[in-house]
Formats: structure tokens, sequence, C-alpha cells
């Protein structure tokens, strides 16, 4: 059986190359049904099925997006995975670079129930205007 450190590692291995599928129900499936999801402070993204909507938008605006997991860390059900995005604006062409990172609460079989993401938007906003 594997370590604790060793499902969490794999967790956020295989949750980053879910981002970078293009699938939005490949996201999704990382969350508990009810799971949810609040992206700085914004209106939570309650349901399997909203994940993979906020999902599909991204994927709107980068075709090529791409999500490296930079650094897993966790305390009992507590984890933080540290991430990179990267892609280009499909409406700017811009070349995107942010980073941030998503606080979970995970259920004993480790899927999602509550993520709260962060990552600078004026940053963010700024490299997909060009400026």
């Amino acid at each position: 059986m594997a370590s604790i450190r060793d499902r969490l590692n794999n967790l956020a291995r295989d949750y980053a190359i879910a981002w970078s599928s293009g699938n939005p129900d490949e996201v999704a499936r990382f969350y508990a049904p009810d799971g949810q999801i609040t992206i700085n402070r914004g209106e939570p993204i309650v349901g399997r099925a909203a994940v993979a909507e906020m999902a599909r938008g991204f994927y709107a605006d980068f075709p090529d997006l791409e999500v490296r997991c930079d650094m897993m860390r966790w305390a009992g059900s507590h984890a933080i995975f540290v991430w990179t995005l990267e892609g280009h604006h499909a409406q700017t062409g811009n070349h995107v670079i942010t980073r941030g990172w998503e606080e979970w609460e995970l259920t004993e079989d480790h899927k999602v129930k509550t993520s709260l993401g962060w990552f600078d938007t004026d940053d963010y906003q700024r490299q997909i205007d060009g400026k």
C-alpha cells in the first residue's frame, strides 16, 4: 500500500495532468460530488458539473493550457497545491505564465471537498493584455 506521502504527491501530479489535458471532466473528477472551489474570494463554484464548467472556461481562454505542480504540502486532511499555469490567450495570443496555489480540505478518499485558490489577477490580466 502506498504511503500517504506517495498518495498525495500522486494526487497533485495527476491533478496537474488533468488540468493540462484539456478535458474539464478530468478536472472535476478530483472533487467530491459536492466539492467546491473559491478563487480569490469569489463566489464558490459548487459541484462537479460547475467545476467542469469553470475548467471549460479556462480552456476557452487558453487552448494550450499547461498546469505544473510546483509543490505539495499537507497536514492531515489539509493540503496546499502550488502551481504554475502557462498558455497562450485565445483572444490576444499573448503568452501568460502565472503562479498560485490551492488550499484543499480533502475527503477520506482524497477528493477535494473545498479548495481556496489564489493567484495575482492584476499580473494575470497585464500578461493577457500584453502590458
